[in-house]
This record gives structure tokens, C-alpha cells and sequence, in this order.
């Protein structure tokens, strides 16, 4: 009966192991839809009270969005100090929680 009890210890242990594995290729294929999906924008308006930033944007293809301009959340506040009008920059935008957030994003010439 112990040796029983061990093997299905065992192999549970082994199966779990095995599905965590399993996962972190997700995490590559995330990062590589990501870097696709950069889109080129131009900041419009900066708006440090309500922390958003609205940004003239290329095709948002992750979110199936056409060319527009829009107002985004930013996933770090202190981004808002470093954007000025006219600036153009390439970004990755996402749905968090219902709001298009800039999760990331780079300045461009």
C-alpha cells in the first residue's frame, strides 16, 4: 500500500512539473505578438491630471484597430513628464481592466 501511495505521489508530482513547463512557452509567444504589434504614434495632448495621453496611431493590429486618434492610460505615470506634443514615438497598447493602456513604448526620430 506505501509503495502505491508513493508511485501516485509520484506521478502527480511529475505530471504537475510537467504542466509548468508547459506554460512558459506562452510567455515567449507573448513577448513575440508583442514586439509585432508596435505601433508608430504621434502625441497629441498630454494630460498629467488624468494621466492619459492621446496619441495619433497607426494600426493597433494586437487589438484590431484601425488608424485613429485617442486617449490611452499609461502603465507608468512618469512617461506622461517625458511626452510633449509633436513627439513621435512607437508603442505597445493593450486592454487592461476595460482601458487601453500603453504598456510600453519607445521614442522615435
Amino acid at each position: 500500500m506505501k509503495h502505491s501511495l508513493s508511485a501516485a505521489i509520484l506521478v502527480v508530482l511529475l505530471a504537475a512539473s510537467g504542466h509548468a513547463a508547459d506554460g512558459h512557452d506562452v510567455h515567449h509567444a507573448a513577448a513575440a505578438v508583442a514586439e509585432a504589434s508596435l505601433s508608430e504614434g504621434t502625441v497629441k495632448k498630454v494630460d498629467k491630471t488624468k494621466g492619459i495621453v492621446t496619441l495619433a496611431h497607426g494600426p493597433l493590429l494586437n487589438l484590431a484597430m484601425d488608424p485613429m486618434t485617442m486617449a490611452f492610460a499609461v502603465k507608468d505615470p512618469a512617461w506622461l513628464l517625458q511626452w510633449k506634443q509633436g513627439n513621435r514615438i512607437r508603442f505597445f497598447a493593450d486592454m487592461v481592466k476595460g482601458r487601453l493602456v500603453v504598456m510600453r513604448w519607445e521614442p522615435l526620430p
